[in-house]
């Protein structure tokens, strides 16, 4: 700036000063704008779950239609989730953002209209579709409003409210199904959309790549068409087990396929991620930290919500009211992650709440069928507050490993693994429950048809129905046969998770960083303005 006058230096500093610091003042509503997106999210989940008896005789639905309705959303989910990451860094963040958020709240109150089984479902295509974009946008946005020692409190308030959604869906659903038409499941995010497209508009900063290159459509092609048959051979395995063709073909194939997209990405010439973040030990341990969560947690909490609701006899208000512990101690853990992880290390809190969550799963193990709710209460609570010292430390982790071009790829990179990992977590964990409960009831199906004892042997959701409308004395013992037996399943579910939380905090003690570098992204911006 040789030759240029003092005042005016003085002036244009202070200009662009005070512009950042206007920008950063509305910094924490426009973060309460992205925790409301990812709440209304969280929600769809597993809101749905329990309005499925409704749903199937308001709109005369299948099984495999019923089953669709909440697999259309994932598939849609995990597939589109990495391209759209990338759009945003290359047409700006909040741009895509706002654009998810509308396309989620407009398909939500068409789907609250539907007549027909197969119109739903479309509709949580295109709710799928949506919430690929704001997923990955909503976090990869953080880095560009708030400075490391604010990134990770702002990670945790954000990532909390998709987590607190997840076990709030059967609450809410409950009681929207007790006042209201089945359509009231999905007119609820339109109002909360409203409020999280206002807050994102008036204080959420555009942010994108500034060196953004050419799309590439060749690996994004790749990436969806794979990653799509690896989770739809997921989700049907299931119902026709893993030798079937229709499973064993679509999982053949998107394996192939996602090879194929690690081979072209190492040789593109603009690639749709750059893999080489891999390289970095920080983003590679804390996105298997993630994944390992990810994968144990929600088949966790897809196992529980039946054993709460069908095992102990709790209607759908009521199961969500018991998962509340879960909720309250996640956010003591999102407020309080910050604290430690900055006088500890990441290290030291990841493989901490990873040791906790263990803790939590043993002590889910021994809850039976008579077990009082303080154990699940206290089991719930620790396993709450373990995930949030798991999961938002390693979020942080990620996004502060990110160059500042890439947050949006690098972030829906990770949230695919995650999303991958989760799906296989509900089939895998889903699979040793339903060997142990169908092990279980084998015994007890004496006297009954041979059609009944298939039927039973299904669920315990079927069981206990079938128990309803048998004479006393048999469907009592044919209910606490099922009951017994989804217990035992649900223990070995825990014990499995146990372990894999054990094995995942031995790996992040042994080669997960304790620290990041100190330069972060936002200490460059204030470099840059200073020089």
């Amino acid at each position: 700036m040789t030759g240029s006058n003092p005042e005016e230096v003085f002036e244009m500093s202070m200009t662009t000063v005070g512009t950042r610091r206007e920008r950063l003042q509305g910094r924490w509503l426009g973060l309460a704008a992205l925790t409301i997106s990812g709440l209304v999210l969280g929600l769809d989940i597993t809101i749905l779950v329990t309005a499925l008896p409704t749903l199937s005789a308001k709109l005369n639905a299948t099984t495999d239609q019923l089953q669709w309705m909440s697999a259309a959303y994932t598939l849609a989910l995990a597939g589109f989730m990495l391209p759209a990451g990338v759009l945003g860094d290359r047409l700006g963040r909040k741009r895509m953002l706002l654009i998810g958020l509308a396309t989620f709240g407009i398909s939500s109150v068409i789907a609250s209209q539907m007549t027909s089984a197969n119109g739903l479902i479309l509709m949580r295509v295109v709710m799928g579709f949506s919430g690929a974009i704001v997923l990955p946008l909503m976090q990869s946005m953080l880095p560009s409003m708030f400075d490391e020692d604010e990134r990770q409190r702002a990670i945790g308030i954000s990532g909390a409210g998709a987590f607190i959604g997840l076990p709030l869906g059967p609450l809410l659903a409950g009681w929207l199904l007790t006042h209201y038409d089945w359509g009231s499941i999905f007119l609820i995010n339109a109002p909360v959309v409203v409020i999280g497209v206002i807050g994102v508009w008036f204080f959420v900063p555009e942010s994108k790549d500034p060196k953004a290159k050419k799309l590439d459509w060749i690996g994004a092609i790749l990436e969806v068409l794979g990653v799509t048959g690896i989770v739809y051979c997921i989700i049907e395995q299931p119902l026709r087990g893993w030798t079937d063709v229709q499973v064993f073909g679509p999982i053949a194939a998107g394996a192939v396929l996602v090879a194929a997209f690690v081979v072209w990405q190492l040789r593109a010439r603009f690639p749709l991620i750059d893999l080489k973040l891999f390289k970095s030990a920080r983003f590679s341990w804390a996105t298997v930290a993630f994944t390992i969560v990810g994968f144990a947690m929600t088949g966790v909490l897809f196992i529980l919500s039946p054993f709460l609701q069908i095992v102990q006899a709790n209607d759908a208000q009521g199961t969500g009211i018991r998962l509340l512990p879960l909720i309250a101690t996640m956010m003591v853990g999102a407020f309080s992650t910050d604290f430690f992880a900055k006088r500890l290390g990441t290290k030291v809190v990841v493989t901490g709440g990873m040791l906790g969550n263990a803790v939590g799963m043993f002590m889910l193990s021994r809850v039976g069928v008579d077990t009082g709710y303080g154990l699940v209460a206290a089991a719930l609570a620790v396993t709450g507050l373990s995930i949030a010292f798991t999961m938002i430390p390693s979020l942080d982790a990620i996004l502060g490993s990110l160059p500042a071009g890439e947050t949006g790829a690098g972030s829906a990179l990770t949230r695919t693994l995650q999303n991958i990992g989760s799906t296989f977590g509900v089939a895998i964990m889903g699979s040793i429950l339903n060997g142990a409960y169908q092990a279980g009831l084998a015994g007890h199906l004496g006297g009954l048809p041979a059609q009944v004892q298939s039927a039973a042997q299904s669920s315990v959701a079927v069981a206990a129905a079938i128990a309803r409308h048998l004479p006393s004395p048999l469907g009592a013992q044919l209910l606490r046969a099922a009951q017994d037996a989804y217990s035992q399943g649900m223990s070995e579910v825990m014990l499995v998770s146990a372990a894999m939380m054990v094995g995942g905090a031995i790996l992040m003690a042994l080669f997960l960083p304790a620290r990041a570098p100190r330069e972060s992204h936002a200490e460059t911006l204030e470099m840059q303005v200073a020089s």
